[in-house]
């Protein structure tokens, strides 16, 4: 009964101008939680709203603990001061039978700050009260969410450590891959565990489905890291050598030629994305949903969701779009016909995958 109340919230909430006020003024725990998600997931929220109950929560606090490592990583300038809060969050959770004791980590100065970075510095601010629905969870869920979070610290230290050494540019594909598999795919890994835990599965991934979650984490991030081109460029952060030397430079000033190189790094990442769409289908797939399942509806969601942005990209870096819904009401109006039917999701995701193909031949 709950679910389209979040769903509907989720599609409201302006994610653009969060009203601070009033989400400082919340006590409530796990009212919180869902309250602050649409500020701190975008697209992501309404997919985790879509999970089963007993996957939900998890998958909600697991991905506001992965938020506030983001904006740990995102805000703090100084990259010994960034990795050492990265490390001390993660600490929290192995401190013996009682985790989460000690407070998260303050982060006193924050660089880039718009109302977006506010919502997330008032989340690490009251991870208070995401640590205590946290703490409800049964000891497999919390395993599963303490895994993830220590994976995604260890993996932001490698990149801020990365960054550091090369001047703020990943110098090839292995390390931009890397970078993604750290950000995106550890997250999709935990989902793959997280609804083996709602079947009563033990929460193990094959090599094989480590592999495909990987790829689909790289497809997914570097769905972030093509929208954001010109504002990581603005904060010293490339993620193309071929853009070393336009650190901290401004690509909306009206230099032609640097706004070329954008749109030319832009494409080779969309390409780069588009060919890794085979292992989202397998992925889904390797779950074994039952007929009736709202896990599947996410999985298309998340995947519609993904799609609407890489048409955009295409047609921003000068290729021809394709076909496929755009509204929030033809998006949820597909996903939820994937709830009871395994061959509609299935036409679904090879219709995506067939035009993500296409996309990266042209």
């Amino acid at each position: 009964m709950r679910r389209p109340v979040l769903i509907i919230r989720d599609l409201l909430a302006s994610r653009d101008a969060p009203d601070l006020h009033a989400l400082a003024r919340i006590d409530d725990a796990e009212r919180f939680v869902w309250a602050i998600l649409p500020h701190a997931a975008r697209t992501f929220s309404a997919c985790i709203a879509l999970l089963p109950a007993r996957s939900a929560l998890p998958a909600a606090v697991a991905y506001l603990y992965c938020r506030m490592l983001d904006t740990y990583e995102d805000l703090i300038a100084d990259h010994r001061r960034r990795e050492a809060s990265l490390r001390a969050f993660a600490a929290r959770f192995d401190a013996g039978p009682q985790p989460l004791r000690a407070p998260a980590p303050v982060i006193e100065e924050a660089m880039d700050l718009d109302d977006r970075d506010r919502a997330h510095l008032l989340l690490v601010r009251r991870a208070e009260l995401v640590d205590r629905v946290y703490l409800s969870f049964d000891a497999p869920t919390r395993r599963v969410v303490r895994d993830l979070v220590v994976a995604m610290a260890e993996g932001m230290c490698w990149s801020s450590e990365v960054f550091a050494t090369d001047g703020g540019v990943l110098l090839d594909e292995a390390g931009l891959t890397r970078y993604c598999r750290n950000v995106l795919g550890n997250p999709v890994v935990f989902s793959v565990r997280l609804m083996r835990l709602e079947h009563g599965d033990a929460p193990d991934v094959s090599p094989h489905e480590l592999e495909d979650a990987m790829r689909v984490g790289e497809m997914v991030q570097l769905a972030n890291i093509t929208r954001d081109v010109e504002k990581d460029l603005r904060r010293g952060i490339a993620y193309d050598a071929s853009l070393r030397h336009d650190l901290g430079r401004d690509a909306s000033a009206g230099d032609h030629a640097l706004t070329e190189r954008c749109r030319l790094v832009r494409e080779r990442l969309l390409r780069m994305a588009l060919e890794r769409a085979p292992s989202y289908g397998r992925i889904i797939e390797a779950l074994h949903l039952p007929r009736f399942s709202v896990a599947r509806a996410s999985a298309v969601l998340m995947l519609l969701f993904t799609e609407r942005y890489f048409r955009g990209c295409a047609r921003r870096v000068g290729l021809s779009g394709w076909d496929g819904p755009n509204s929030i009401v033809s998006l949820l109006r597909r996903t939820m016909a994937t709830t009871v039917s395994r061959r509609r999701a299935a036409r679904e995701i090879a219709r995506v995958e067939a035009a993500f193909l296409a996309a990266a031949r042209r």
